[in-house]
């Protein structure tokens, strides 16, 4: 009859178990010892893909148009009736043209305004969101030329303002990006058609930056920077969440959730800035697809701030710049699930 084995033989057994599990845990590594941890194909680039959304559809755009050698900061894109592709430079606040057949020219000057993101009424103003340097924000309007300057809203409301989009009725929501991680001050706001009152619809957010509304209009949707937060609001009226309407759709992991678009399917795309990547949503928040840039495996045009769909098209336009790593500030080109959702501006 056998006697159980002795204690340490038992505890050696248990060590080699665990040994091995640990060295083979998320695959095997070659070249590596057991028991050792070491980067793979999947975590050895500066933003590896996180684990939940490996899997899904992914497609990589390809470079259309060179801004800038340098790496200068690009947002807010946005498509006039002409068809030119607006958007800024928000280092310098200018906003610039780029004509279909690719002719880059300035319409608002630099100025102290920081503008960044855009939004087209149907007159064919220009509205332009301005974080003031982080601290007096505003938002200004200017005609097509980019002449008559108005101010919409004005620094001394006390908003640091970073993006907007038009309703149908031609009011608009625009975001304020107050606040951090542990003192959200920020929040979501409405303005009426008139441009006469502002009400608050989504407060105490942390640097809320990106905003963009269903087809319908009924959803309002919200990027909160500081918190790496995705989210909706079911609308009963323009200032008003349903009952059930206010939930976080999504958490992101790694930095950080920047502009948004929607396109005619409802379909929310979000540019990761800090990732060199875009992640597409379904109506209902739920992630189906992301387009990459290239180089972000070598840490290359990772500052995705915000996209453009043309409209009438399913071409997806992406502004990015490369910050100090050489390869300046572009527009990327991809397909997306879905044509353009006619905005205010084109309606």
């Amino acid at each position: 009859m056998t006697g159980k084995p002795p204690r340490s033989r038992v505890l050696a057994r248990t060590l080699l178990v665990l040994a091995c599990l640990m060295g083979t845990a998320g695959g095997t590594l070659a070249d590596e010892a057991p028991g050792a941890l070491g980067y793979d194909a999947r975590t050895r680039g500066p933003v590896p893909i996180p684990p939940g959304e490996r899997d899904l559809q992914s497609v990589v755009a390809q470079p259309w148009f060179k801004v800038s050698e340098a790496g200068i900061p690009l947002e807010g894109p946005s498509f006039d009736r002409a068809g030119d592709l607006l958007f800024t430079d928000a280092g310098t606040g200018r906003v610039l043209r780029l004509t279909p057949d690719r002719r880059l020219a300035t319409v608002v000057p630099a100025n102290a305004l920081n503008l960044g993101g855009l939004a087209i009424h149907r007159d064919g103003r220009i509205f332009a969101a301005g974080t003031g340097g982080f601290r007096r924000g505003s938002i200004v309007s200017v005609r097509p030329d980019g002449s008559d300057l108005r101010t919409v809203i004005a620094p001394d409301a006390g908003h640091v303002v970073n993006d907007l989009v038009f309703d149908a009725q031609g009011g608009f929501y625009f975001t304020d990006f107050r606040g951090t991680s542990t003192d959200p001050k920020g929040g979501a706001y409405y303005v009426t058609p008139d441009l006469g009152t502002v009400t608050a619809v989504l407060p105490n957010l942390a640097m809320a930056n990106g905003v963009a509304l269903s087809p319908d209009g009924k959803t309002l949707w919200i990027t909160e920077f500081g918190r790496n937060l995705l989210h909706r609001v079911d609308l009963v009226d323009a200032t008003t969440p349903t009952p059930l309407g206010t939930t976080v759709a999504y958490q992101f992991t790694g930095p950080a959730p920047d502009s948004m678009r929607v396109d005619s399917d409802g379909n929310i795309y979000v540019a990761l800035y800090g990732q060199g990547r875009i992640l597409a949503f379904n109506r209902n928040g739920i992630p189906i697809g992301q387009v990459l840039l290239p180089g972000r495996d070598d840490g290359h045009n990772l500052n995705s701030t915000s996209m453009a769909l043309r409209p009438g098209t399913d071409d997806l336009l992406i502004v990015t710049n490369d910050g100090a790593g050489g390869q300046g500030s572009t527009i990327f080109h991809a397909r997306a699930f879905a044509k353009a959702l006619p905005l205010f501006s084109h309606r």
